[in-house]
């Protein structure tokens, strides 16, 4: 079984010195490719050399995701934008993420943050519109207004890619981004029985869609499997995504392989790639 990660913060520095032995983890396990997802444009170098190092060192090949995140909207200018073009001229960019929107803290709802959120993620869709990459969607108690921008700005996954990263909404949401061509990243989160909205969203897009509409992710170090704690870890790595599948073979009642093999190809529609199945 061979895994995509499509959703890691590897590059962060609470990595730096174990990075060796958390490659070698993930990939006894199956991983083969990752991709390093961006917050904040400062942290662009960090993601460069995450992937230049893992270029000369890992066999487990390393993506970029340059984007800034909605959540950190109070540390991002104008700038920023500017900044992340030159860094998807400049470098092979698999996709533009996370970008979006995010309501979940209070203050992010106050109508200044929120105007600023949207204008940053209409012009990150102009960009993934201009260099035909796909978008990685963070949104927290905002899907109706995305799924809103995303048609007034006539973006359609199902012809320019993305996914709907760590999906937390509820099943009328994630039927109406699958619709609209996106995968739903599945998290760690799928491996605790109490998140009962959750899993009931994901089993109702599996009902209506099958398997087709997902692809698998850690978000580490966030999003800790179930798993993973019971085994006595605090910190999560890109391995944990074994868990992730291991879930989904239990609910769907897939052989593990075929699941991974599907998923494997789904990662490749959503990130509009062509990467080959390992053979080994």
């Amino acid at each position: 079984m061979f895994l995509f990660d499509t959703h890691t913060h590897f590059d962060i520095p609470e990595y730096d010195n174990q990075r060796d032995k958390y490659n070698q983890s993930a990939y006894d396990v199956g991983v083969r490719h990752l991709i390093l997802i961006g917050i904040l444009a400062k942290y662009f170098p960090q993601m460069v050399k995450t992937k230049i190092d893992a270029d000369n060192h890992y066999p487990i090949k390393h993506h970029l995701a340059c984007g800034l995140h909605p959540l950190y909207i109070n540390e991002h200018d104008d700038n920023d934008l500017i900044i992340l073009d030159d860094y998807l001229k400049k470098f092979n960019n698999i996709a533009i993420g996370e970008i979006g929107l995010d309501t979940y803290p209070k203050q992010l709802k106050s109508d200044t943050l929120y105007k600023k959120q949207i204008g940053f993620f209409i012009e990150q869709i102009h960009l993934s519109k201009h260099y035909d990459l796909p978008i990685l969607l963070h949104i927290r108690k905002s899907h109706a207004d995305v799924l809103k921008l995303l048609k007034e700005q006539k973006y359609r996954a199902d012809n320019q890619g993305g996914i709907a990263h760590s999906f937390s909404g509820g099943e009328n949401e994630a039927l109406a981004f699958v619709k609209m061509g996106f995968k739903i990243g599945i998290t760690g989160q799928i491996t605790n029985p109490n998140a009962k909205k959750y899993r009931h969203a994901i089993k109702s897009v599996y009902d209506k869609f099958g398997i087709s509409a997902f692809v698998i992710e850690t978000d580490c170090p966030d999003m800790m499997p179930l798993p993973a704690q019971m085994e006595g870890n605090y910190f999560n790595e890109p391995k944990h995504l074994i868990h992730v599948l291991n879930e989904l073979s239990a609910m769907f009642n897939m052989d593990k392989a075929l699941l991974a093999h599907q998923i494997w190809q789904n990662t490749n529609t959503a990130l509009k790639s062509n990467f080959a199945y390992p053979i080994h």
